[in-house]
């Protein structure tokens, strides 16, 4: 989610989109981390994003301007905003986590970074007072107040409207993979779902003009099912196109929105940089007249099911050989298809956690040897507030 700043006329926005597209620097990239603000004692989720908003905005401090809300009072979003490399992401997206949770410090609050809360419910919470997210409440009601979910959006610069909407395309080919890799929220309302990805089935599964989108395959065909939206009343501004990847009109960027957040930094910045070398990599096969993947959306559908359910445990659908494998040979794959791109673009030194299990996995496995997700829960804020912290200390040591 999030305001969409400037022109105010969608069908304005649109246009001016467009020329913003045409004249983008390739490959800039910004990171927006989403993450759960909890009471310190019942680690319950707790309205105070205005305290945030209001203390990173006081003075010249390292989070004003970074710092944003998402739909509901306890949840705050951090920005590392336009870096024009991969690394300088990184260390920005670093500075930013280990000063939020600095401020929470501060506030007498905690933070957790994963898809979804496990005991929290979703009648308690608040939606956060700006008319922006009344008119996501007035609108969606019931879908609106149960995305109580934290993930991770990545912007990637691509440079041509046509372009940017063919790397959009090949993109959604992928976001199953992507999940997969990601997932990070096995529980809900107090119990265990047995999905890796809970997250993306209240979010995904429930907002309108969500999911995985149809290819569109150049800029005049994007535009004129955005105009229709908005000319038929179903959208007042682009940011409620609410696709697991889109185009963000305002900056301008191809935005891969399909990730649960994370609480160990290293993971986080290993799937941003996967995110950022896919889309870069889509765009050379483009610019080099190579053909980009393209599946229908019934397919993926089958495969983004299963990166839902079994994540990196389950099996997903080779759909280029139309078998079954495992979800560890796709992401190889994948890894393997953008190495070159990785290594030219300063990804690839980030990209080794992806060769470890993830969050998912850890506590499936932890939940089958009989924990709780309540018992869990304090885990996954400490490892959100000290992964960041360590992973600046060993750099500033190295």
């Amino acid at each position: 989610m999030g305001e969409s700043p400037e022109i105010t006329d969608p069908l304005a926005a649109l246009e001016a989109a467009h020329e913003a597209f045409e004249a983008a620097t390739d490959f800039t990239v910004g990171v927006e981390e989403e993450f759960a603000i909890l009471d310190p004692r019942t680690l319950d989720l707790a309205p105070r994003f205005e305290s945030f908003a209001a203390a990173a905005a006081a003075g010249e401090g390292p989070l004003k301007g970074h710092v944003a809300g998402e739909l509901i009072r306890s949840e705050v979003e951090v920005r590392t905003g336009r870096r024009e490399s991969f690394p300088a992401a990184v260390d920005a997206i670093a500075r930013r986590r280990v000063d939020l949770v600095d401020l929470a410090d501060r506030l007498g609050v905690r933070l957790a970074g994963t898809g979804t809360h496990p005991f929290s419910r979703w009648q308690d919470q608040q939606v956060i007072d700006t008319p922006h997210y009344h008119l996501v409440e007035q609108t969606l009601r019931y879908v609106a107040w149960r995305n109580n979910t934290f993930g991770i959006h990545v912007h990637t610069g691509v440079r041509g409207a046509d372009r940017a909407v063919a790397v959009m395309d090949a993109m959604r080919t992928v976001l199953p993979e992507l999940l997969a890799a990601s997932a990070s929220s096995p529980w809900l309302e107090g119990v265990r779902t047995h999905l890796h990805s809970t997250r993306t089935q209240i979010f995904t599964r429930a907002f309108p003009r969500c999911g995985i989108p149809e290819p569109f395959g150049d800029w005049r065909t994007y535009a004129d099912h955005v105009r229709f939206l908005v000319e038929t009343g179903s959208i007042v501004e682009h940011t409620q196109i609410w696709w697991s990847v889109r185009l963000h009109q305002s900056f301008p960027t191809v935005e891969t929105r399909i990730c649960d957040a994370q609480p160990e930094f290293s993971e986080a910045v290993a799937l941003a940089g996967l995110m950022v070398a896919l889309t870069a990599d889509f765009a050379r096969r483009y610019d080099e007249g190579r053909p980009l993947p393209s599946h229908p959306g019934r397919q993926l559908e089958e495969n983004l099911w299963r990166a839902i359910r079994w994540g990196m445990d389950g099996r997903l659908i080779d759909l280029e050989q139309r078998r079954e494998v495992p979800a560890r040979a796709r992401l190889d794959a994948l890894l393997e298809s953008v190495s070159e791109t990785a290594g030219e673009l300063g990804v690839a030194p980030f990209l080794t956690p992806l060769e470890h299990s993830n969050a998912a996995q850890r506590y499936s496995a932890q939940l089958d040897d009989g924990a709780t997700p309540a018992e869990l829960w304090p885990l996954v804020v400490e490892r959100t507030h000290e992964s960041a912290r360590e992973w600046l200390s060993l750099r500033q040591a190295g």
